[in-house]
């Protein structure tokens, strides 16, 4: 019988941010709806002019032309504004009060109930890290300390899935891609990115949902929760219990 692989246990493990460690999506909501009542108490010509929808559809269109927002989407939805404002004739000096009242908004994140616990579990044996495309404060949510490194694709001019994110992620930690385990919700930029950069990756399933057969991406672990993620750790995160 052929013995399964040799694994040591993985001395830092790196989380995605958004969808992994808080659901984004009603954050994101609030924050737009938030950010459009404050338009109409500050700058109500653009809240006239400009529905929610119509200032994301305004963004998207400039992403699609400038594609480099992609990795600053603060940048994109602050570029997205002034032009806006420009349009409806609002003074684009107010732009910057309206991004810390959408950034405020856009922190006011509800972790998953195992998100702590686990991180403090964990944060007892392996060294902790983040990598994310998103723009969430790590500080203002309150979570910074659990970190060692915390590296945003805004500030380090490249995105997931790129490896060189992941790498210098693993550097800040002080360990090799080898020594490290990725978690993260999306099959294709954290799971397939954090593998061909030389990681282990789990993919963190929360809703259940199948894999695309055209991704043909293999996860070395699938963890619905953080429960299941400490289990799999527990195996040294290679199904081998030590003894």
């Amino acid at each position: 019988m052929t013995p399964p692989p040799a694994y040591a246990r993985p001395k830092a493990i790196l989380f995605d941010l958004d969808d992994t460690l808080w659901p984004i999506g009603p954050v994101i909501a609030r924050a737009e709806q938030s950010l459009h009542d404050w338009l109409g108490l500050h700058a109500p010509r653009v809240a006239r002019a400009f529905s929610i929808d119509a200032l994301r559809q305004a963004r998207l269109a400039m992403l699609a032309r400038e594609p480099g927002y992609g990795l600053d989407l603060g940048a994109l939805r602050r570029a997205g504004l002034h032009a806006a404002f420009a349009e409806a004739g609002e003074d684009g000096a107010k732009v910057e009060h309206a991004m810390s009242h959408f950034f405020a908004a856009r922190n006011a994140v509800a972790l998953y109930e195992d998100v702590l616990p686990a991180l403090r579990a964990m944060g007892r044996r392996h060294l902790l890290g983040s990598v994310t495309n998103g723009n969430a404060d790590l500080h203002a949510i309150g979570l910074a300390h659990h970190f060692g490194v915390s590296v945003a694709a805004s500030e380090f001019g490249r995105a997931k899935p790129d490896p060189a994110i992941f790498h210098a992620a693993c550097a800040g930690l002080g360990v090799t891609p080898a020594e490290a385990v990725y978690v993260g919700d999306d099959l294709l930029l954290d799971v397939q990115g954090a593998q061909r950069a030389g990681l282990r990756a789990v993919w963190l399933n929360r809703n259940g949902g199948a894999a695309h057969p055209g991704h043909g991406v293999l996860p070395d672990a699938i963890c619905g929760d953080f429960h299941q993620l400490l289990a799999w750790l527990e195996l040294d995160g290679a199904g081998v219990r030590k003894p």
